[in-house]
């Protein structure tokens, strides 16, 4: 019987987000990933010289990483969970793309205005939000079917602002 194939994409942006690296390289983490399935991971390291541990374990066939690339989108679409920092574009192109979401805060940037949207999203039902030291529990508690799809009514605004300057009726 073939294995199935349920891939995990891990993204940093282009910060330094060495703890959530770690965080998700932990044992006790890719057990809890491994027993939802999950047998094949990416990270997307940024800017750090940390290489992570790539040895296959705890369940999983592929850990593979990289640093940065011009365009992550194929990853994002590939994968069937992505854990991610609370970057805005990151955030967007993983719910975008109707993809499970774990948003992880990186706790030492100060004044960061990101996790306004995290939290929102969260609040909203779209995807989970937690600390590095809280993943573990997410994880094993987290059911993505009570999460709410999340549409982008840009197109819809767009619209409607059309229709205004053309002048047609609401």
């Amino acid at each position: 019987m073939a294995l199935i194939k349920k891939k995990i994409f891990v993204t940093v942006g282009t910060t330094k987000f060495d703890e959530l690296i770690e965080t998700v390289l932990n044992t006790e983490v890719l057990k809890a990933l491994s027993s939802k399935g999950y047998n094949e991971i990416t990270l997307q390291i940024g800017k750090t010289v940390h290489v992570p541990d790539c040895t296959p374990r705890c369940g999983f066939v592929t850990i593979e990483y990289f640093n940065l690339r011009a365009n992550v989108i194929e990853y994002v679409e590939a994968a069937d969970l992505i854990i991610s920092h609370a970057g805005a574009g990151s955030i967007l192109d993983a719910l975008g793309n109707k993809k499970n979401l774990i948003v992880v805060a990186n706790q030492s940037l100060m004044d960061n205005h990101q996790l306004e949207l995290a939290k929102q999203l969260y609040k909203d039902e779209h995807l989970y939000y937690c600390i590095c030291e809280n993943l573990l529990n997410t994880i094993q508690t987290m059911n993505f079917s009570v999460l709410k799809p999340f549409v982008d009514d840009r197109s819809k605004r767009i619209a409607e602002l059309i229709n205004q300057i053309m002048g047609f009726p609401d």
